[in-house]
Protein backbone atom coordinates (compact mmCIF):
# COMPACT_ATOMS: atom_id res chain seq x y z
CA UNK A 1 0.00 0.00 0.00
CA UNK A 2 2.78 2.52 0.79
CA UNK A 3 4.44 2.54 -2.59
CA UNK A 4 0.72 3.24 -4.15
CA UNK A 5 0.27 6.16 -2.04
CA UNK A 6 3.62 7.62 -2.87
CA UNK A 7 2.29 7.38 -6.43
CA UNK A 8 -0.88 9.19 -5.39
CA UNK A 9 0.62 11.67 -3.90
CA UNK A 10 2.47 12.62 -7.05
CA UNK A 11 6.42 11.21 -6.49
CA UNK A 12 6.94 10.01 -10.26
CA UNK A 13 5.93 13.84 -11.50
CA UNK A 14 7.48 15.31 -8.47
CA UNK A 15 11.08 13.84 -9.39
CA UNK A 16 10.02 14.29 -13.18
CA UNK A 17 9.37 17.90 -12.91
CA UNK A 18 13.26 18.60 -12.24
CA UNK A 19 14.05 17.28 -15.76
CA UNK A 20 14.63 13.61 -14.63
CA UNK A 21 14.19 11.07 -16.92
CA UNK A 22 11.40 8.97 -14.57
CA UNK A 23 10.86 4.91 -15.21
CA UNK A 24 8.64 3.80 -12.86
CA UNK A 25 8.51 -0.05 -13.11
CA UNK A 26 6.00 -0.98 -10.84
CA UNK A 27 5.92 -3.31 -7.92
CA UNK A 28 8.01 -6.61 -7.79
CA UNK A 29 5.80 -9.54 -6.88
CA UNK A 30 6.70 -11.82 -4.00
CA UNK A 31 5.89 -14.41 -1.88
CA UNK A 32 2.93 -13.40 0.65
CA UNK A 33 2.27 -12.92 4.40
CA UNK A 34 1.97 -16.25 5.95
CA UNK A 35 1.42 -14.68 9.26
CA UNK A 36 3.18 -17.29 11.32
CA UNK A 37 5.31 -16.84 14.82
CA UNK A 38 9.14 -16.27 14.82
CA UNK A 39 11.16 -20.12 14.17
CA UNK A 40 14.54 -19.74 15.82
CA UNK A 41 14.39 -16.31 16.37
CA UNK A 42 13.21 -14.94 13.03
CA UNK A 43 9.85 -14.71 11.86
CA UNK A 44 8.97 -14.94 7.99
CA UNK A 45 12.92 -15.06 7.26
CA UNK A 46 12.03 -17.60 3.63
CA UNK A 47 9.54 -14.81 2.57
CA UNK A 48 12.28 -12.10 3.56
CA UNK A 49 14.78 -14.01 2.12
CA UNK A 50 12.87 -13.95 -1.43
CA UNK A 51 10.94 -10.29 -1.64
CA UNK A 52 14.94 -9.05 -0.90
CA UNK A 53 16.23 -11.31 -3.47
CA UNK A 54 13.93 -9.79 -5.75
CA UNK A 55 14.88 -6.06 -4.83
CA UNK A 56 18.60 -6.74 -5.02
CA UNK A 57 18.67 -8.17 -8.37
CA UNK A 58 16.16 -5.02 -9.54
CA UNK A 59 18.76 -2.74 -8.10
CA UNK A 60 21.27 -4.17 -9.30
CA UNK A 61 19.89 -4.15 -12.58
CA UNK A 62 19.10 -0.27 -12.75
CA UNK A 63 22.63 0.34 -11.23
CA UNK A 64 24.32 -1.89 -14.75
CA UNK A 65 22.81 0.40 -16.73
CA UNK A 66 23.39 3.78 -15.09
CA UNK A 67 20.33 4.24 -13.54
CA UNK A 68 19.50 6.11 -9.87
CA UNK A 69 17.13 3.56 -8.13
CA UNK A 70 14.24 4.67 -6.02
CA UNK A 71 12.61 2.31 -4.16
CA UNK A 72 9.21 2.67 -2.50
CA UNK A 73 9.03 -0.38 0.48
CA UNK A 74 7.30 -2.03 2.74
CA UNK A 75 8.78 -2.53 5.79
CA UNK A 76 12.54 -1.89 6.19
CA UNK A 77 14.36 -5.12 5.93
CA UNK A 78 14.01 -4.24 2.25
CA UNK A 79 17.02 -2.38 2.98
CA UNK A 80 19.05 -5.80 3.47
CA UNK A 81 17.99 -6.28 -0.62
CA UNK A 82 18.72 -2.61 -1.79
CA UNK A 83 21.89 -1.98 0.46
CA UNK A 84 23.03 -5.32 -0.48
CA UNK A 85 22.99 -4.64 -4.15
CA UNK A 86 24.48 -1.16 -4.20
CA UNK A 87 27.76 -2.49 -2.34
CA UNK A 88 28.06 -4.73 -4.78
CA UNK A 89 27.78 -2.35 -7.29
CA UNK A 90 29.95 -0.36 -5.93
CA UNK A 91 32.94 -2.63 -5.17
CA UNK A 92 32.79 -3.82 -9.22
CA UNK A 93 32.78 -0.23 -9.86
CA UNK A 94 35.65 1.21 -7.12
CA UNK A 95 32.91 3.77 -5.96
CA UNK A 96 33.29 4.66 -2.12
CA UNK A 97 29.90 3.68 -0.37
CA UNK A 98 28.41 5.77 1.72
CA UNK A 99 24.67 4.93 3.50
CA UNK A 100 22.60 7.35 5.42
CA UNK A 101 20.26 5.73 7.58
CA UNK A 102 17.28 7.76 8.57
CA UNK A 103 15.26 6.32 10.92
CA UNK A 104 13.99 6.17 14.81
CA UNK A 105 15.23 3.01 15.29
CA UNK A 106 18.66 1.22 15.49
CA UNK A 107 17.78 -1.56 13.71
CA UNK A 108 20.53 -3.97 14.90
CA UNK A 109 18.27 -6.87 16.49
CA UNK A 110 19.95 -10.35 16.05
CA UNK A 111 17.70 -13.85 16.33
CA UNK A 112 19.16 -13.84 20.24
CA UNK A 113 18.33 -10.22 20.91
CA UNK A 114 15.11 -9.31 19.07
CA UNK A 115 11.84 -9.51 21.19
CA UNK A 116 9.75 -10.13 18.43
CA UNK A 117 11.63 -11.64 15.76
CA UNK A 118 10.56 -9.20 13.31
CA UNK A 119 13.11 -8.34 10.50
CA UNK A 120 12.31 -4.74 10.17
CA UNK A 121 14.48 -4.74 12.82
CA UNK A 122 17.32 -6.39 11.97
CA UNK A 123 18.51 -5.27 8.85
CA UNK A 124 21.80 -3.21 9.83
CA UNK A 125 23.00 -5.59 11.73
CA UNK A 126 22.04 -7.98 8.98
CA UNK A 127 24.22 -5.73 6.17
CA UNK A 128 26.89 -5.43 8.95
CA UNK A 129 27.08 -9.36 8.73
CA UNK A 130 25.48 -9.92 11.97
CA UNK A 131 22.34 -12.34 10.55
CA UNK A 132 21.61 -15.52 8.67
CA UNK A 133 23.05 -16.27 5.46
CA UNK A 134 20.52 -16.34 3.52
CA UNK A 135 20.30 -12.18 4.13
CA UNK A 136 24.09 -11.55 5.19
CA UNK A 137 25.56 -12.73 1.84
CA UNK A 138 22.57 -11.14 -0.33
CA UNK A 139 25.22 -9.81 -2.25
CA UNK A 140 27.51 -12.42 -2.36
CA UNK A 141 30.23 -13.83 -0.30
CA UNK A 142 32.12 -10.46 0.45
CA UNK A 143 29.62 -7.63 -0.58
CA UNK A 144 28.59 -7.05 3.16
CA UNK A 145 28.29 -3.46 4.33
CA UNK A 146 31.88 -2.33 6.40
CA UNK A 147 29.90 -0.08 9.94
CA UNK A 148 32.60 2.44 9.08
CA UNK A 149 30.82 3.24 6.05
CA UNK A 150 27.31 3.70 8.03
CA UNK A 151 25.85 6.92 9.44
CA UNK A 152 22.87 6.84 11.72
CA UNK A 153 20.42 9.97 11.95
CA UNK A 154 17.53 10.29 14.32
CA UNK A 155 17.80 7.33 16.36
CA UNK A 156 15.72 7.19 19.31
CA UNK A 157 14.57 3.70 20.58
CA UNK A 158 17.27 1.45 20.69
CA UNK A 159 16.80 -2.07 22.84
CA UNK A 160 19.03 -2.70 25.58
CA UNK A 161 20.75 -5.49 23.65
CA UNK A 162 21.30 -3.67 20.18
CA UNK A 163 23.04 -0.88 22.27
CA UNK A 164 25.78 -3.32 23.02
CA UNK A 165 25.97 -4.37 19.10
CA UNK A 166 25.90 -1.22 17.97
CA UNK A 167 28.82 0.57 20.14
CA UNK A 168 30.59 -2.73 19.47
CA UNK A 169 30.58 -2.39 15.86
CA UNK A 170 31.76 1.17 15.85
CA UNK A 171 28.62 2.57 14.13
CA UNK A 172 28.32 6.50 13.77
CA UNK A 173 25.14 6.94 15.20
CA UNK A 174 23.67 10.89 15.06
CA UNK A 175 20.47 9.81 17.78
CA UNK A 176 17.95 13.12 18.55
CA UNK A 177 19.75 13.54 22.59
CA UNK A 178 22.96 14.58 20.06
CA UNK A 179 20.81 16.47 17.55
CA UNK A 180 19.20 18.52 20.54
CA UNK A 181 22.74 19.48 22.27
CA UNK A 182 24.15 20.17 18.69
CA UNK A 183 21.50 20.95 16.59
CA UNK A 184 20.89 18.84 13.06
CA UNK A 185 22.73 20.97 10.93
CA UNK A 186 25.94 19.93 13.08
CA UNK A 187 25.07 16.29 13.13
CA UNK A 188 24.25 16.39 9.24
CA UNK A 189 27.57 17.82 8.51
CA UNK A 190 28.98 15.11 10.60
CA UNK A 191 27.11 12.43 9.11
CA UNK A 192 28.20 13.67 5.65
CA UNK A 193 31.66 14.38 6.07
CA UNK A 194 34.54 13.27 4.00
CA UNK A 195 32.51 12.16 0.82
CA UNK A 196 34.99 12.93 -2.06
CA UNK A 197 33.85 12.49 -6.21
CA UNK A 198 33.87 8.78 -6.00
CA UNK A 199 31.43 8.37 -3.17
CA UNK A 200 28.03 6.51 -3.56
CA UNK A 201 25.59 7.77 -1.39
CA UNK A 202 22.39 5.40 -0.40
CA UNK A 203 20.14 7.12 1.38
CA UNK A 204 18.07 4.98 3.17
CA UNK A 205 14.94 6.68 4.91
CA UNK A 206 12.09 4.90 7.22
CA UNK A 207 9.06 7.34 7.65
CA UNK A 208 9.04 6.87 11.29
CA UNK A 209 12.96 8.95 10.96
CA UNK A 210 10.16 11.66 11.16
CA UNK A 211 8.17 12.99 13.91
CA UNK A 212 4.61 11.38 14.40
CA UNK A 213 3.26 14.88 14.80
CA UNK A 214 3.61 15.61 11.13
CA UNK A 215 3.68 11.93 10.28
CA UNK A 216 1.72 9.75 11.69
CA UNK A 217 1.23 7.18 8.75
CA UNK A 218 3.39 4.49 10.01
CA UNK A 219 3.33 1.56 12.50
CA UNK A 220 6.06 2.47 14.56
CA UNK A 221 6.07 5.79 15.58
CA UNK A 222 8.45 7.49 18.01
CA UNK A 223 8.21 10.69 19.49
CA UNK A 224 10.65 13.26 19.82
CA UNK A 225 11.61 12.98 15.95
CA UNK A 226 12.68 15.63 13.34
CA UNK A 227 10.18 18.24 12.84
CA UNK A 228 8.86 19.64 9.38
CA UNK A 229 12.02 22.19 9.09
CA UNK A 230 14.42 19.87 10.67
CA UNK A 231 13.15 16.95 7.74
CA UNK A 232 13.95 19.62 4.88
CA UNK A 233 17.48 20.89 5.87
CA UNK A 234 18.63 17.23 6.07
CA UNK A 235 17.28 16.80 2.73
CA UNK A 236 18.78 20.25 0.83
CA UNK A 237 22.06 19.30 2.73
CA UNK A 238 22.02 15.41 1.13
CA UNK A 239 21.06 17.46 -2.74
CA UNK A 240 23.82 19.53 -1.52
CA UNK A 241 26.22 16.93 -1.46
CA UNK A 242 25.79 15.71 -4.79
CA UNK A 243 26.49 12.17 -4.29
CA UNK A 244 22.66 10.58 -3.98
CA UNK A 245 22.58 7.94 -6.09
CA UNK A 246 20.24 5.54 -4.81
CA UNK A 247 17.72 5.57 -2.11
CA UNK A 248 15.26 3.79 0.01
CA UNK A 249 11.47 4.97 1.17
CA UNK A 250 10.26 2.66 3.28
CA UNK A 251 7.71 2.06 6.56
CA UNK A 252 4.71 4.13 5.05
CA UNK A 253 1.30 2.83 6.16
CA UNK A 254 -1.30 4.21 3.84
CA UNK A 255 -4.24 2.49 6.58
CA UNK A 256 -2.99 4.37 9.72
CA UNK A 257 -2.54 8.01 7.82
CA UNK A 258 -4.51 10.90 7.82
CA UNK A 259 -5.44 12.05 4.10
CA UNK A 260 -2.16 11.01 2.76
CA UNK A 261 -0.54 13.47 4.80
CA UNK A 262 2.33 11.35 5.35
CA UNK A 263 2.83 10.47 1.73
CA UNK A 264 2.34 14.04 0.98
CA UNK A 265 5.26 15.11 3.03
CA UNK A 266 7.73 12.26 2.18
CA UNK A 267 6.90 13.49 -1.95
CA UNK A 268 7.54 17.30 -0.60
CA UNK A 269 10.94 16.31 1.22
CA UNK A 270 11.77 13.95 -1.85
CA UNK A 271 11.52 16.93 -3.88
CA UNK A 272 13.93 18.85 -1.86
CA UNK A 273 16.25 15.91 -2.55
CA UNK A 274 16.37 16.32 -5.88
CA UNK A 275 16.77 19.98 -5.40
CA UNK A 276 13.69 21.93 -4.40
CA UNK A 277 14.56 24.98 -2.45
CA UNK A 278 13.38 27.98 -0.66
CA UNK A 279 16.22 29.99 -2.89
CA UNK A 280 18.48 29.79 -5.70
CA UNK A 281 21.48 28.10 -3.93
CA UNK A 282 25.15 26.75 -5.17
CA UNK A 283 25.14 22.91 -5.26
CA UNK A 284 28.43 20.96 -5.94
Amino acid sequence: MGPQALRVAGIVQAIANFGIDVHDTGDLNGPPNPFVSPVDGYRHLAEVAQWNQLLHDAVFNALQVQRMPVVLGGDHCLGIGSVSAVAKHCKATGKHLRVLWLDAHADFNTASLTPSGNIHGMPVACLCGQGPAELVDMGGPGHRLNPKDLRQVGIRSVDEGEKRLVAEMGIDVFDMRFIDEHGMRHAMEMALALMDDNTHLHVSLDVDFLDPDIAPGVATTVRGGPNYREAQLCMEMIADTGRLSSMDIVELNPALDVRNQTAELAVDLIESLFGKSTLMRKRS
